[in-house]
């Protein structure tokens, strides 16, 4: 079976997670090229009941796998499987178990930016938590994703283990939905917990990806 490959054009981490001193959230921090994307959910931290979030945007160019469909190198739909495949990161802080990560298209346009800071959240910019670009919110903080009754071809899930499991998720009913006639234009992946988890008195820190921008090429 023939497998080809399509990298990311663009990826990004937002968050509302506090920055040092635990009085200011990171809301208008960018990640977009940072070598890493991280999703976490941490609870009680700031108060008995803060939480604080992180969630990954990812984006591939749809153009170029139609085009690839169109000469003919990939088969027509029906007869092909598209898969989302994210490398674990390694790190030294603490890694979740048992948790499950949504995965459903973003409904709006996004920056990729130029911020590095994965800390201490001091490089500003778009997109953020707030803002998707310079002068455009996000509907609901956090990211617009078609997850409504009516978006079910547009979202899926992936559970894990241990927690070090790479990403390997079947997107194939959101792909096929970009590349169709169904006016699904194509945003990009967001990748996050699930509600139940993101809303738990409990912290799931922290799962992070390599991205595009890292120097590990094939991860």
């Amino acid at each position: 079976m023939a497998v080809r490959r399509f990298k990311a054009t663009k990826d990004n981490t937002i968050t509302n997670a506090f920055k040092d001193g635990l009085t200011t959230r990171g809301t208008g921090s960018n990640m977009g090229a940072a070598d890493i994307v991280e999703v976490f959910s941490i609870y009680g931290q700031a108060s008995t009941a803060s939480s604080e979030l992180s969630r990954a945007l990812v984006e591939f160019d749809t153009t170029a796998v139609a085009a690839a469909r169109t000469a003919g190198t990939i088969p027509a739909s029906g007869s092909v499987d598209f898969y989302l495949r994210m490398y674990d990161a390694e790190h030294v802080e603490s890694t979740p178990r048992d948790f499950t990560l949504a995965i459903a298209a973003i409904s709006q346009s996004w920056n990729e930016g130029t911020g590095l800071d994965t800390v201490n959240y001091t490089d500003l910019g778009e997109s953020n938590w707030i803002k998707t670009n310079s002068t455009t919110n996000w509907t609901v903080g956090g990211g617009d994703f078609l997850t409504g009754s009516g978006d079910s071809l547009m979202f899926t899930s992936k559970a894990f283990d241990a927690g070090t499991e790479d990403l390997s998720v079947n997107v194939t009913s959101i792909v096929e939905e970009w590349l169709g006639s169904n006016d699904r234009q194509n945003y990009g992946f967001g990748i996050l917990l699930t509600s139940s988890q993101e809303e738990a008195t409990q912290s799931y820190y922290t799962k992070k990806f390599f991205a595009r921008g890292s120097e590990y090429f094939h991860r």
